[in-house]
């Protein structure tokens, strides 16, 4: 049921939406000539590796000249970045990955290796379902950027003041997940965005 659900959303979103991907796509490419997503590695369902899709909102290797976590004022964004962060719209590749199947419209987020790796045993219960474009922890925290602005070491103030949260949350969707919770989640993240 769970998997009819995924294949429904993000058939019709990629449909709907597809303007204002190709549009997206479009102004990134002519910003820096750079590539339009950039491909995430993170943990999966069981622990796989997978690539999670987004549309690039930072330099080209970003990820290679400074940390994981980001702030608002990260200078490794570009201009159009910073608009596309503040609505979620690079999130809106994600759907690749859910018609894909290595991820879930709702789910705990995925993680990087390197924190993954420092689940306990009851934590890796989080890597038991299919990460997902939005959970509790999403709601909870729909702009980690604002906890981390001000910060000198990014990663350390994420597993300090956001992580312990979100792996609390992550657990409690991994206890309570069935279709009607997902519903549930799905619009308390709409609402989210549109209070943005």
């Amino acid at each position: 049921m769970k998997r009819l659900f995924d294949l429904f959303w993000s058939i019709n979103g990629l449909i709907l939406f597809s303007p204002f991907l190709i549009i997206i796509s479009i102004v990134i490419k002519l910003n820096d000539f750079g590539p339009v997503f950039y491909k995430a590695p993170r943990v999966g369902l069981s622990g796989k590796l997978f690539k999670m899709y987004k549309f690039r909102t930072m330099v080209v290797n970003a990820d290679k000249i400074g940390a994981s976590s980001t702030t608002l004022s990260d200078s490794r964004i570009t201009g159009i970045g910073k608009f596309l962060r503040k609505y979620k719209l690079d999130e809106m590749p994600q759907l690749i990955n859910v018609f894909i199947g290595n991820m879930s419209i709702v789910g705990p987020r995925p993680d990087v290796k390197s924190f993954t790796d420092l689940y306990t045993e009851e934590e890796n219960a989080i890597l038991s379902v299919k990460p997902g474009i939005t959970d509790y922890a999403s709601i909870w925290n729909s702009n980690e950027g604002e906890i981390l602005e001000g910060s000198t070491d990014p990663d350390a103030t994420y597993k300090e003041l956001i992580w312990p949260e979100k792996k609390r949350l992550q657990l409690k969707y991994v206890r309570e997940h069935s279709l009607w919770v997902d519903i549930k989640i799905v619009f308390l993240t709409l609402q989210a965005v549109l209070k943005n």
